[in-house]
């Protein structure tokens, strides 16, 4: 009885809605909002796996807090702990092993790394080649100086510029943002 009558008490609100609201589609409703930009290439982007850990563990916390309010109140109720003394100590211990048993949860994924951001694990490449990997530790060893720039000492330089053919490929910016102007 439950189950009909809220099907059709969900039916005739959204029938009603349909009915009542006003729908005067126009090309800028029917555009997908992007913070004010036309959105453009694909919408399938990597995301880094981490944002679900990190959503996990929030989770996990978002639930034990849900699970302390209710504890709190009856481990507060002194009408209830002065009825029975077995109460508060019940509702104590229960509350350790729960806490427990969450602390032990965020320990394993602490010494696990998930809860580093970035991972400092270094890892050294490995590739066949012959040069010795002492020639990269002393190409990583070297101390590089930058030059100062100066407007007027390559203005009175002859440098040789190299020429560029015209068919060569200009890279396009990955994202052009599109603003619109409102007409006045």
């Amino acid at each position: 009885m439950f189950l009909i009558t809220g099907l059709i008490l969900t039916g005739s609100i959204l029938l009603l809605n349909r009915l009542i609201a006003p729908s005067k589609p126009n090309p800028e409703k029917l555009s997908s909002y992007e913070c004010g930009e036309e959105p453009t290439g694909s919408s399938w982007v990597q995301l880094n796996s981490r944002f679900y850990v990190i959503a996990l563990v929030f989770l996990l916390f978002d639930v034990e807090m849900v699970f302390i309010f209710p504890w709190a109140t009856v481990f507060g109720n002194h009408n209830l702990i002065a009825q029975d003394n077995r109460w508060g100590w019940f509702s104590l211990i229960e509350m350790f092993v729960f806490m427990g048993i969450l602390i032990l949860g965020l320990v394993y994924v602490w010494a696990k790394g998930d809860l580093q951001w970035i991972k400092t694990k270094i890892i050294k490449p490995a590739v066949d080649v012959n040069i010795p990997t002492s020639v990269y530790d002393q190409i990583n060893e070297m101390k590089y100086a930058v030059k100062t720039f100066s407007a007027e000492k390559t203005a009175t330089e002859n440098i040789p510029v190299k020429e560029v053919s015209v068919t060569t490929a200009v890279r396009k910016p990955m994202f052009k943002p599109k603003l619109k102007q409102k007409d006045e």
